[in-house]
């Protein structure tokens, strides 16, 4: 009986024991996960293969829709619209977020309390950013009237040329904020141990950048990149309020494309293929980004050393 309860002690012992928290934890998230985006987006998935005007009865037509928008000029010309605005926030936003964020990880207090300004975009709601830069450069009693700036008292958002540059600063202005947080929390992971080595060696605060700090954050710029692109692909409200998509359909972006057909023009089949298609550039995106940084981690390489 010993030797039995000693063998039956031992087959126990070899057990591997459970590390970590269950997976169970995750379920109550996973539910809601499930509820609120999967099934919805499921739902707009078979939509994009009805015939709906939002009230009446839903009928199949294969994939009319899909011919139809595919052809349609509003939403080529919203595609070509929507790269250009996702390709150029992220060339402005990026190298801005990043220097905001390693100059804010620094400890001098003046730093903490210039930080507090660069945040205040991220307390506003976008409907009182979008009225108040409209505001702003109205022609008729913007700044640009109001200082005696001629220049500045163009009609900034009535030109087709320049509208959709607008939106992008303004944009800009809204999320700079949120980023350069996040290059912030990367770099003050980074040891200082390495900064130490390399002053020791006598290497300048631009060639520490280069050589360390980069080279450190290289999971957070792609993990942010993924944050900006697939951002860029939801603007609505601030457009829709600054423009509504003009002037003509100058600044009509896929968001407020799918909007219009929706909830305008009562198609909302024809809505469904559009947000199909911003999901299908979204998940495209982010699987791009993670291939070539080789990683989704959002952490310094050291960390912990």
């Amino acid at each position: 009986m010993i030797s039995m309860a000693i063998a039956h002690k031992g087959k126990d012992s070899a057990k591997p024991l459970h590390i970590g928290p269950s997976k169970w934890y995750a379920a109550p998230a996973l539910l809601l996960f499930g509820l609120f985006a999967l099934l919805p987006l499921v739902g707009v998935v078979i939509l994009s293969f009805m015939t709906w005007d939002g009230l009446g009865a839903v009928s199949f037509n294969g994939i009319d829709n899909w011919a139809r928008m595919l052809a349609d000029p509003l939403v080529l010309n919203g595609l070509r619209l929507t790269l250009i605005l996702t390709i150029v926030s992220w060339a402005v936003q990026t190298p801005i977020c990043i220097l905001l964020g390693v100059f804010m990880a620094g400890t001098q207090r003046y730093r903490a309390f210039l930080a507090v300004f660069y945040f205040l975009p991220l307390l506003f709601s976008s409907t009182a950013v979008a009225i108040a830069w409209k505001n702003l450069l109205d022609p008729s009693f913007g700044i640009g009237k109001a200082f005696g700036v001629s220049w500045m008292a163009h009609n900034w958002l009535g030109d087709p040329k320049t509208a959709l540059w607008v939106i992008v600063i303004v944009v800009s202005w809204c999320f700079i904020p949120l980023h350069s947080l996040l290059y912030q929390g990367a770099v003050r992971q980074i040891p200082q141990t390495m900064y130490e080595a390399a002053t020791i060696d006598g290497a300048g605060s631009i060639r520490q950048f280069f050589s360390i700090t980069l080279p450190q954050i290289k999971y957070t710029i792609a993990t942010d990149s993924t944050l900006i692109i697939v951002g860029s692909l939801t603007y609505f409200d601030l457009v829709y309020v600054m423009t509504s998509g003009g002037p003509g359909n100058a600044t009509r972006l896929l968001p407020l494309d799918m909007y219009l057909k929706g909830f305008k023009s009562y198609d909302m089949g024809g809505a469904s293929v559009v947000g199909v298609i911003i999901l299908a550039l979204g998940i495209t995106m982010s699987l791009i980004l993670n291939k070539i940084s080789g990683s989704d981690k959002m952490d310094s390489q050291m960390e912990g050393v």
